[in-house]
């Protein structure tokens, strides 16, 4: 997330292409839902835990298929 907002300030100081604000608005929605999934997980036992961590790779897989191959 930090390396997508980093590109967008450079880009626009430098007046070159970079990430627009779709970019990093899911970026920055998933980096929250990523650590508000992974505060649950750490919080819980069990397969309230397992679908914690499961919700984190979800949503970082999300991420990269829309993102990043697509």
């Amino acid at each position: 997330m930090a390396t997508v907002v980093g590109a967008a300030i450079m880009g626009a100081q430098h007046d070159f292409p970079g990430p627009g604000g779709a970019d990093l608005a899911w970026h920055i929605g998933a980096g929250l839902s990523v650590v508000g999934a992974q505060v649950f997980a750490d919080r819980r036992q069990g397969i309230a835990s397992f679908f914690g961590c499961a919700v984190v790779f979800a949503i970082a897989g999300s991420l990269l298929w829309l993102q990043w191959w697509n």
